[in-house]
């Protein structure tokens, strides 16, 4: 018998990281960073004028946007702002894939990328990465209708470089090639100069990682004007209003902090590459990561073992249970002190095993 359930779109869910309210737990699941954002935001906080929420805020962002905008060296009409990256790149994905030719991507990337692509209809095919999950330029070459890469890779966290990006964005003027730069200020080179030189790139960036803002939700967009207003064509076609005044202040005022910005990058890198050198003492093997989370396995136990083990020490990483990699452990950068502690229980645990 026909009913409404027939009418109901069945999707598969992006699944995201625990997210426990446990006050002792050493979270390093979720890729956040362990260090509070810019002063500037606490003072827009604790000033700001509570009767402003009973207006709309401005849908385009403006105070946000020219924020971006100055730092980044760029004009009005080249940035778009959303509710955290994955707003922007839902945007894009409905935006630039409207065709009957498949969505590229590698098959170990951020797993949204499928989920958006079945849930608005999108064909897309996985490119699979090298035995190093490395990327290789000339398996783009083929008819796309769209290509999307994060860069430096998530979960990986390798870098692919400007070299293989370019050769990539060069061989597709006929298709939207999106650059997720979510993680991209921890060591990576942006691609973002050369959105002069190519109409079809879009860069994705994030306040969720390297300005510590991930409670806000604020993802941006960096391309040539007609891209960026063909974003803003069907974001006003979907929903004006979506993010708030407090969001656009915070976001504005946090960019305008370099210094404070660049002292905090400094202190995570600092905490990756120490653990990096831990985790190798410890037999941990892994690809170099130019993010703040670290991708390994070890030479011995099984991943899941060691996240089960981690997790009743109250020490959360995150798990893929997917081919390919479910024998890797993503380990986000905390603080020093968080990073001391969980090596010093591996140290231990793995002594005993």
């Amino acid at each position: 018998m026909y009913g409404w359930k027939d009418n109901i779109r069945r999707v598969r869910p992006y699944i995201p990281g625990e997210q426990p309210e446990l006050k002792d737990m050493i979270k390093l699941n979720t890729n956040e960073n362990p260090y509070p954002p810019a002063p500037a935001v606490e003072r827009i906080l604790r000033g700001y004028d509570a009767e402003e929420l009973n207006r709309y805020p401005d849908p385009s962002a403006t105070l946000l946007v020219d924020a971006i905008a100055k730092r980044y060296d760029l004009r009005r009409e080249e940035v778009f702002v959303g509710v955290g990256s994955d707003d922007v790149l839902a945007m894009s994905f409905m935006t630039f894939f409207h065709s009957n030719r498949p969505l590229l991507f590698p098959d170990i990337s951020y797993s949204f990328y499928d989920v958006w692509a079945e849930t608005f209809d999108i064909p897309y095919r996985k490119i699979p990465l090298d035995d190093n999950f490395e990327i290789h330029s000339e398996d783009y070459a083929g008819e796309n209708g769209g290509i999307i890469i994060p860069n430096p890779n998530a979960p990986t966290g390798i870098d692919a470089g400007q070299e293989k990006l370019e050769q990539i964005i060069r061989a597709n003027p006929n298709a939207v090639v999106i650059i997720d730069e979510a993680y991209v200020d921890f060591g990576a080179v942006s691609l973002l100069p050369l959105i002069d030189r190519y109409d079809n790139l879009l860069v994705v960036q994030t306040f969720s990682k390297s300005r510590a803002l991930a409670g806000s939700r604020i993802g941006f967009a960096m391309g040539n004007p007609e891209l960026i207003c063909a974003l803003w064509d069907v974001r006003n076609s979907f929903n004006s209003y979506t993010m708030d005044r407090i969001t656009q202040k915070l976001g504005a005022a946090s960019i305008e902090d370099e210094d404070y910005f660049q002292a905090q990058l400094a202190r995570v890198v600092a905490s990756r590459e120490w653990t990096k050198k831990e985790l190798r003492r410890l037999g941990f093997y892994f690809p170099d990561s130019r993010t703040n989370f670290i991708f390994a396995r070890h030479e011995r136990l099984p991943a899941i073992e060691i996240f089960h083990a981690l997790k009743e020490a109250g020490i959360l990483v995150r798990h893929f249970a997917l081919p390919k990699i479910d024998n890797y452990l993503r380990i986000s950068i905390g603080t020093d002190q968080q990073m001391q502690d969980m090596i010093r229980f591996l140290d231990h645990y793995l002594a005993d095993h």
